[in-house]
């Protein structure tokens, strides 16, 4: 397939400040890798954490490491449903300004967040080298056309993330993964828009009253 690349499912997981670390788990706390993750130097933790929100609560969030300076949570479209009636929005990693707010139980403590509650945007690492053979720039919005035979799909608005720091690789969710068939180590083909820009920030997704 021309301009393919491999499509893994992400499911709900948190990135944790050292600072919330300490606070859930217990001072010096260091987190515990039990499985190295696709993108270098990313892994998942033997933590979890439940997350509460206005509505309910969801248990066994996993950790992902290694610590990051600001704690992000990303759930699914329908864990919204389940944990609160405000607006999450759909962002890139790391643009927490104005997103959700929900609140964090550990063994050893609890702690309010103001926001940092995000369902990730559709996106796909790159090296630059990968980038470069495929004609892709960092912050390009792309479709990834994917899915099981006979429920073939195009998703759009998929952003585009070029570093070294990243192997080649395209997230999307378990919701929209389980929705059209594709599962972890499906492939995908990179289909450019006719225009394209960095991400747009601004879809919200709220739960029904």
């Amino acid at each position: 397939m021309k301009n393919s690349v491999l499509v893994n499912l992400s499911n709900r997981h948190i990135h944790l400040s050292q600072e919330d670390v300490e606070i859930l788990f217990g001072k010096g706390y260091q987190l515990t890798k039990i499985k190295d993750l696709m993108q270098p130097g990313q892994y998942a933790c033997a933590e979890c954490v439940t997350v509460v929100g206005d509505k309910g609560a969801i248990k066994n969030v996993r950790v992902l490491g290694p610590t990051r300076p600001e704690t992000q949570l990303e759930v699914l479209h329908s864990d919204v449903f389940r944990l609160t009636a405000n607006a999450v929005p759909v962002r890139e990693s790391g643009q927490l300004a104005g997103s959700a707010a929900y609140e964090l139980v550990g063994p050893e403590g609890r702690v309010k967040k103001d926001s940092g509650m995000v369902v990730a945007m559709r996106h796909i690492h790159l090296d630059p080298k990968t980038a470069e053979e495929m004609g892709l720039v960092d912050k390009q919005v792309v479709k990834i056309r994917t899915g099981a035979p006979g429920r073939e799909i195009i998703f759009e608005n998929v952003v585009c993330r070029v570093s070294e720091k990243y192997a080649a690789e395209c997230h999307i969710d378990f919701d929209e993964g389980n929705a059209c068939g594709v599962g972890n180590g499906s492939m995908g083909e990179v289909i450019k828009q006719l225009g394209w820009g960095e991400a747009n920030n601004t879809v919200m997704l709220k739960a029904r009253a």
